[in-house]
């Protein structure tokens, strides 16, 4: 259960620790950390040109960029609120103006003229639409003359922040970095500390590139279902043929997307449906900071700073915590789980049903597709599973557990009912 703390939204690392209790009094147990070391000329925090320094926009003027004492201590708020940290690992690419391209510059993948090969992305509807990142230079992980050493050097900075206290990673573009470098860098991490976890970014890729990532070692991949409109079948065949690799972690938003309350209507509905649906969908979940707050402002990676922090326009901490905390203690919600959609999706509402994966527990959800009108269901409208459920839940409004005897039953706009037996 993962809060995503944005650096470019603090002053320095010395402000960090009292959003670990934040989210901690919400009931994160991981606090996920955007790329703090220094970066290049672009000034992206994906674009990094030292791992060892840190970037001085999280520091207090003069201080050494190689002193790490900052994060240590904030690592060790995050461990007495009760929560782990984790960290980007972008090893895929690395800024152009990387020390790396003048120390090993056989690391790199180079264009047909010898130059550094910028990572790219080809638009599938128009395959001249390509995309050009210049700011960044491609790893050559598959290919490279000095492979043991490109792959060790990846494997001891894995090691430095495990000895720091860091005990999570956060694989950006993990299906673009070879399977055999994941194994190697998974395992020997584990071997230094076992219960280091590793989530691997894939989305956007195509399934054959998920599949790549079978057997690595990882604990978690990211799913599409922030994306899913309950209209048509390809997020639970997705959940169904991804659940094999690895358990997934859902999100109403992240760091990449647009805010959810930017998009209409914009609504504190809205806002609860999509956590909601997040946190019963898939094992793990996750938010960005200024989620529970209605932020509107997509984060920026390149240009992000204090003056994007907006006024709150709504406080969902406690029904955060009440989803968090019912997430926790029902079976069903903690795992992959089993799928089954109960009615057509061209309805105005949707039945699903989860079930563990050893089959003895289960819940149903409805979902209204209506974003902006509320909808009362019908016993006559219900599925015949829905028999064996004795209760509804409308976590809308009692997040808490508190729930009443089954249809009808009415749903807010966007709103969700869960079914217990």
């Amino acid at each position: 259960m993962i809060f995503n703390l944005f650096p470019r939204y603090f002053p320095t690392i010395d402000d960090w620790a009292p959003a670990a209790v934040h989210a901690a009094d919400m009931g994160f147990n991981w606090i996920y950390v955007n790329p703090f070391h220094l970066t290049g000329y672009s000034g992206s925090l994906y674009a990094i040109k030292n791992y060892y320094q840190i970037n001085p926009l999280f520091l207090k003027r003069g201080q050494d960029l190689s002193d790490w004492r900052p994060l240590k201590k904030f690592i060790a708020a995050c461990t007495n609120a009760g929560c782990n940290v984790m960290m980007d690992l972008v090893i895929n690419h690395t800024a152009f103006d990387a020390v790396l391209v003048k120390t090993n510059p056989l690391w790199y993948k180079r264009g047909p003229d010898g130059k550094l090969w910028c990572p790219r992305a080809i638009d599938p509807a128009n395959a001249e639409n390509v995309t050009v990142w210049g700011d960044l230079a491609e790893i050559d992980n598959r290919d490279s003359r000095d492979k043991k050493g490109l792959y060790d050097y990846w494997d001891k900075l894995v090691a430095f922040f495990q000895a720091m206290g860091i005990s999570g990673f956060r694989c950006d573009a993990a299906y673009q970095v070879p399977a055999d470098l994941w194994t190697f860098l998974i395992s020997s991490a584990k071997k230094r500390f076992p219960r280091t976890m590793f989530l691997a970014e894939t989305l956007g890729c195509r399934l054959d590139e998920i599949d790549q990532l079978h057997n690595t070692g990882f604990e978690y991949l990211y799913n599409s279902s922030k994306y899913w409109n309950f209209d048509q079948p390809w997020c639970i065949e997705q959940h169904e043929r991804n659940k094999r690799i690895a358990p997934s972690i859902s999100f109403p938003e992240s760091h990449d997307t647009v805010r959810l309350a930017s998009e209409d209507p914009g609504t504190i509905n809205v806002q609860k449906s999509r956590y909601l649906f997040s946190a019963v969908f898939s094992a793990g979940v996750l938010i960005p900071m200024g989620y529970e707050y209605g932020a509107k402002i997509k984060t920026d990676v390149v240009k992000g700073s204090l003056k994007d922090l907006e006024q709150p326009q709504w406080d969902l901490t406690k029904w955060i915590a009440g989803i968090n905390a019912l997430k926790k203690q029902t079976a069903v919600f903690c795992e992959e789980g089993a799928w089954k959609v109960l009615s057509s999706y061209d309805r105005d509402v949707l039945f699903m049903e989860k079930w563990t994966e050893d089959e003895k527990e289960s819940v149903m959800v409805c979902v209204n597709k209506n974003r902006y009108a509320p909808r009362r269901v019908s016993s006559e409208e219900c599925p015949p599973e829905l028999g064996a459920y004795a209760t509804v839940m409308l976590p809308f409004s009692e997040a808490s557990g508190k729930v009443k005897k089954t249809s009808p039953f009415e749903l807010e706009p966007a709103g969700i009912a869960l079914f217990f037996k």
